[in-house]
């Protein structure tokens, strides 16, 4: 799965006891409603947020994982992940963006003559 956003913000590496290590990200979506997301990088894949700046807009391949856990109390709880493992960033003067044909050039009129509510055989709806 992919994300695409201008990042908000870039965390530190947190080094834990054990000796792992992660790195946070937010990125903003290009939305309507635009969300902040915040992406996990672990181990070794924080060093992937190195050459990268608020501002930027990147492309970020992720994996979303959940778990349960069970208060003392026995409530049970779901938690959801979210983890980089790829990162790129998008020129947005159309180095990696991705291009979308204008509606002007996916579409024709109909032909003369030709009843629009007869569907064709190969039309595909994309």
């Amino acid at each position: 799965m992919e994300l695409q956003g201008i990042i908000k913000k870039v965390g530190e590496v947190q080094t834990f006891p054990s000796g792992f290590q992660k790195r946070e990200m937010v990125i903003v979506t290009e939305e309507q409603y635009p969300q902040p997301i915040s992406i996990e990088f672990l181990k070794d894949k924080g060093d992937l947020l190195n050459q990268l700046h608020e501002g930027d807009k990147v492309k970020v391949s992720i994996n979303i994982g959940g778990r349960e856990w069970t208060s003392p109390q026995g409530e049970v709880k779901y938690f959801n992940s979210i983890t980089g493992w790829k990162i790129e960033k998008v020129d947005s003067m159309g180095g990696n963006e991705p291009t979308q044909a204008s509606p002007s050039t996916t579409t024709s009129a109909p032909a003369q003559g030709s009843n629009v509510f007869e569907e064709d055989e190969d039309d595909l709806p994309f």
